[in-house]
């Protein structure tokens, strides 16, 4: 039988800052421990099949484990209205599946080649099996979902299946249509990533026995901590990747237009940002030292800071937001969770 392996952050020597950013996560999973080790077995359990080359694949995949920040928000959420239990953990453990099926999926759309730093399944195994796999991951996700005996639960987990896919979808036709504003950028990270991080608390509430009133509001502080996870990985990709697992300039490749190049050209009127925007306006493939270019055009016309400031304005309606609810462990985990996500280096 596989097992995931709790997360452990890198051993690095980093400045104070970097270091007191990853100890909010490291005491939050520290915390919770226990919830995160029984639901990892809940995922290795429900991924073992006899077929060798799917377990090998699979356990080559959820060998190199991401932040699970999501799972952590269902368990987050559950806390905050009443106690873990294994409707709370088989939930946090489908979401999770669910996840990483749409991130094997998407890495076969985008033809990404690293992900964590790893070679994407895609990558080693091509892409028929990459896809197969990622539906290996959809199936248990749903099989894992029935075992909560809640048809709100299994309804969230299928209506985000749909979201991300239309998000990933929006995403798509507007590179190929070279959409250029904020309001089509937000619409798709809205579906792509925000419904992801809503749903978490969602069917975290639910499998803990909250009624709808009690968690909209979290639901709203979820829709913004997505948002705003979102702009920080796709600020990642203006700078160099060793830090981050996945190659520098890869959105702007594949005709994804995001917040920092956005800002940028709403700032900058030169002949510069034009030039800018007819590179991508192009429908040829941009080269390494065009990509080059329109990185350092944000970063040089403040689209990098301007994206981090619609960041913080996230974080504090968010925190506003989170003053309905009395003060509990939980309560200020969310909210360290969002600074995490906002200050976060990779």
């Amino acid at each position: 039988m596989m097992f995931f392996r709790l997360y452990q952050l890198p051993d690095k020597v980093g400045d104070y800052s970097k270091t007191l950013k990853s100890g909010i996560l490291d005491r939050i999973q520290s915390s919770m421990s226990g919830d995160i080790e029984a639901m990892n077995q809940i995922i290795g359990s429900a991924l073992a099949t006899e077929h060798e080359l799917v377990d090998k694949i699979i356990a080559n995949y959820i060998a190199v484990k991401g932040k699970q920040i999501r799972p952590i928000l269902v368990i987050l959420a559950a806390r905050m209205f009443g106690e873990v239990n294994d409707a709370v953990l088989h939930s946090a453990a489908a979401l999770e599946m669910l996840h990483n099926a749409t991130l094997i999926h998407d890495d076969v759309v985008d033809q990404t080649p690293l992900r964590r730093g790893q070679p994407t399944v895609n990558a080693v195994w091509g892409n028929h099996l990459a896809v197969l796999s990622g539906d290996i991951f959809v199936s248990k996700a749903l099989s894992t979902g029935i075992k909560t005996g809640s048809l709100p639960i299994l309804a969230t987990l299928s209506e985000l299946g749909t979201q991300l896919s239309l998000g990933e979808m929006d995403q798509l036709f507007t590179a190929r249509a070279h959409v250029l504003n904020r309001e089509a950028y937000f619409r798709i990270i809205e579906l792509k990533t925000a419904s992801l991080f809503v749903g978490c608390v969602r069917i975290g509430a639910q499998a803990a026995g909250a009624a709808d009133s009690e968690f909209e509001p979290l639901e709203r502080f979820a829709r913004l901590l997505g948002l705003a996870f979102q702009i920080r990985d796709d600020i990642f990709d203006y700078f160099p990747s060793d830090e981050i697992g996945k190659p520098s300039g890869h959105d702007l490749l594949e005709g994804k237009v995001t917040l920092p190049i956005l800002c940028a050209l709403e700032k900058c009127k030169s002949e510069e940002a034009d030039a800018v925007r007819k590179l991508l306006e192009s429908d040829e493939m941009l080269s390494p030292e065009e990509i080059r270019r329109i990185q350092d055009f944000a970063i040089q016309n403040g689209g990098i800071s301007m994206a981090e400031a619609e960041m913080e304005r996230l974080f504090e309606e968010g925190k506003k937001i989170l003053d309905v609810y009395p003060d509990s462990p939980a309560k200020r985990d969310f909210a360290d969770i969002f600074e995490f996500i906002i200050r976060r280096s990779k």
